[in-house]
């Protein structure tokens, strides 16, 4: 299986850096490929224009959308699952990886008289500063797992699934004491989870 991963992260030296290289480890163990696109690292224009936003929101096949939208396009069409890596900031994707969305699920692409293909599976692997049981006490998971699953994803794939990775801020002493534990735990989904 091909898997296309959309990592998003600002800094090279993050927990969420180590949960991808150590999922991506999973992949390749088991025998599995991937392609990747690290959109700090791309520089990936998260901003949509004018024109996309005319084209999208009057459900227009024209102009054709930008080269760099293409390419994302391109490297969906050519997997079998989709993994998006990422941070929480404040109950959501960092800002770059909305704008991917806004931009690379076009009109004619993700939606309307669409031409993505319908994937066999996707993840979501993020990284949470608070606890699975603070983000679930104030419906913060409930509302991440809507945005991402019901919308985002919704039909785009046959199976969906989503994890978090918590309590992984730099000063909360769970994270150097669950540290080998989550990269294993992520090392285990790269390698079973696309079977």
């Amino acid at each position: 299986m091909k898997i296309f991963i959309v990592y998003c992260h600002p800094s090279q030296d993050s927990f969420t850096k180590n949960m991808c290289d150590a999922f991506i480890k999973g992949i390749i163990d088991s025998g599995n490929e991937y392609i990747m696109s690290d959109l700090y690292k791309m520089n990936f224009n998260p901003v949509i224009t004018e024109q996309e936003y005319i084209r999208d929101a009057n459900y227009r096949n024209f102009p054709e959308v930008a080269s760099d939208v293409l390419e994302e396009q391109e490297k969906i069409n050519s997997a079998d699952a989709i993994a998006f890596i990422y941070p929480v900031f404040w109950t959501e994707a960092p800002a770059m990886l909305v704008g991917w969305f806004d931009r690379v699920w076009s009109y004619g692409f993700a939606y309307g008289n669409k031409t993505m293909k319908l994937l066999d599976k996707a993840i979501i692997l993020c990284s949470a500063g608070n606890s699975i049981e603070r983000l679930e006490q104030f419906g913060l998971l409930d509302s991440m797992k809507k945005v991402m699953l019901g919308d985002r994803l919704y039909d785009r794939a046959k199976q969906l699934e989503f994890v978090v990775f918590d309590n992984t801020s730099r000063e909360n002493e769970l994270r150097t004491k669950n540290w080998e534990t989550n990269l294993q735990k992520a090392y285990e989904i790269g390698k079973i989870f696309f079977d």
